[in-house]
């Protein structure tokens, strides 16, 4: 952590909470024959495809599972996979046809089963799934729902939903299933390549535990082993059905809880890919100089924003998220900490999505410290210490800091940093609804709509709402643009919901990032997808 540079940026004194951390081991690095070694995290969850809806579960999920359609690593080009066809007539009855020749890693063949059981599944409250909502748009989902008895007794058991399977859905033979939606979704083949859509092997369904503990899947790799906190490697599937095959034999993932330390990795050998720059390596370009031509950028669909608990009385009412968000110096900051490798955020989205539009955040993303105090003091001003807490095992303590500092030079109030140990732990407080202050969060977009910038985060309830946002006038815009009549469509009027966040801003968007990432003198090539995620299948190494 390179401390010199925050103290450099804002005159304030800033009273922070360091966290010493170091590699949480993994091996030798890229000693093995044919096997990349990656840099990885804990992920939330076990590895079962619908509840797991961050970043290092998503990793493994993609590399062994693999969808109806896949998203093109060069540009994401919608591209069918395990789907044969996809056909409708109204954006709302689909019938789906399955190619031949795809199994599990078990053996067993790809049905139209798999996947029809793994979305009921999946979609079944009582399981308890994070991308439940994923599934929000079939027909017959709100009866495989049931509502949260919870009051102020506390706890109560939730009744047994009215179904266990989705009306929507149906099987037609082996090969071949329909779904139905409650109203026109037009953009659903697009979203099918998301890991949620994926299917389950009957094994999943005779023992879900034992599944968790050695995950079975479709995908060009294969689960072989894990050793928790340490590493998880991967094999090359060799009866692998889709026309992506590997050519590596494997994948070691091995865990970090620093950063830099990483990267020291990569530059040493003992790595053979890191999605992410630290912020140590972009002062004056050192990763560059560093890696030389195996330095890597190229735009991204990511997204760096401060959550809001909305739940909390502090932040009830806008005018403080909005006076928070103008006491910013997003420039200062993208300038000072990433040497320029950020753009600050006027919106929601990134500008590599189809759909962005700028500055549809409006002058909430503008910095104007005069104005923000204007704002909070019509809004009776702020209580108390503004905390702001993040993940101390992602890179992110030096920026948030930064923030922290912006925030109490620029609006007078008083900001304290609070770095939690582990992801683990800080989604835990997500899921929970246990923040009191703002909280760092992110989005890597699913697929390269603009609309996976906004359903899950921001719809009523929706699986990575973790701010208790609700507008009804917001999920009837998303309605609206749901039914439009062509993709095209649907994306603009997926842009007119956007501008709605701007005005009630339940999150602070920050700044959009590109994708650094570098090599080691291993890899020959390798295509990382503008969601900083390594394509396993396009890896090829050097003799």
């Amino acid at each position: 952590m390179r401390k010199g540079r925050l103290a450099a940026l804002v005159a304030a004194p800033l009273a922070v909470a360091v966290l010493a951390t170091g590699c949480g081991g993994g091996g030798s690095g890229s000693g093995e024959d044919g096997v990349v070694t990656l840099d990885w995290g804990e992920p939330e969850n076990p590895l079962v495809p619908a509840n797991t809806t961050e970043e290092n579960g998503g990793f493994i999920v993609n590399a062994m599972f693999t969808g109806l359609v896949n998203y093109r690593a060069s540009d994401l080009k919608v591209e069918n996979a395990v789907a044969e066809s996809i056909e409708t007539t109204d954006n709302q009855n689909f019938t789906i046809k399955l190619k031949p020749g795809w199994t599990f890693h078990d053996g067993t063949p790809v049905k139209a089963k798999n996947f029809v059981d793994a979305w009921n599944y999946s979609a079944y409250g009582p399981n308890g799934f994070q991308g439940a909502s994923f599934f929000e748009q079939i027909e017959g989902y709100d009866q495989v729902q049931s509502e949260d008895p919870d009051g102020e007794d506390g706890p109560a058991q939730a009744p047994p939903p009215a179904a266990k399977e989705m009306s929507g859905l149906k099987v037609v033979d082996d090969t071949t299933f329909t779904v139905k939606l409650k109203a026109p979704f037009t953009i659903f083949p697009v979203v099918l390549g998301y890991s949620a859509y994926m299917p389950l092997p009957d094994s999943f369904f005779a023992d879900p535990k034992a599944f968790e503990e050695h995950p079975i899947g479709n995908g060009p790799f294969k689960f072989e082993d894990r050793t928790p906190n340490v590493e998880l490697n991967l094999a090359a599937y060799d009866k692998y059905a889709g026309t992506d095959k590997p050519t590596i034999k494997g994948a070691k993932f091995k865990v970090y809880d620093n950063l830099d330390t990483a990267y020291q990795d990569l530059v040493s050998g003992n790595l053979d890919f890191l999605r992410a720059v630290p912020v140590s390596a972009l002062v004056g370009d050192k990763w560059k100089q560093d890696l030389g031509e195996r330095a890597k950028q190229k735009p991204g669909l990511l997204t760096q924003n401060l959550g809001i608990p909305i739940y909390d009385e502090k932040f009830k009412n806008p005018l403080v998220r909005k006076a928070i968000s103008m006491s910013i110096d997003r420039k200062t900051i993208a300038q000072q900490v990433f040497s320029g490798g950020r753009d600050p955020a006027d919106g929601f989205a990134t500008p590599a999505a189809d759909g962005y539009r700028p500055a549809q955040c409006g002058e909430a993303c503008e910095f104007n410290p005069e104005k923000a105090k204007q704002y909070l003091a019509q809004a009776g001003g702020f209580p108390g210490t503004l905390t702001l807490e993040t993940n101390a095992d992602g890179g992110h303590n030096e920026w948030v800091q930064a923030v922290a500092a912006s925030i109490q030079q620029n609006l007078g109030i008083p900001t304290q940093f609070v770095p939690v140990p582990t992801f683990g732990e800080f989604r835990q407080k997500a899921n929970s609804f246990q923040f009191d202050g703002l909280f760092r969060t992110g989005w890597k977009a699913d697929y390269p709509n603009i609309e996976t910038f906004l359903t899950q985060l921001y719809r009523t309830d929706a699986s990575s709402n973790d701010y208790k946002y609700s507008n009804p006038a917001f999920d009837a815009a998303l309605d609206k643009a749901n039914a439009a009549p062509t993709i095209e469509a649907a994306t603009a009027a997926y842009a007119d919901a956007e501008k709605m966040l701007g005005e009630d801003l339940p999150a602070i968007p920050l700044w959009t990032q590109p994708v650094q990432y570098g090599f080691s003198e291993r890899v020959a090539e390798g295509e990382v997808k503008a969601y900083r995620e390594l394509d396993l299948s396009t890896v090829r190494l050097n003799p």
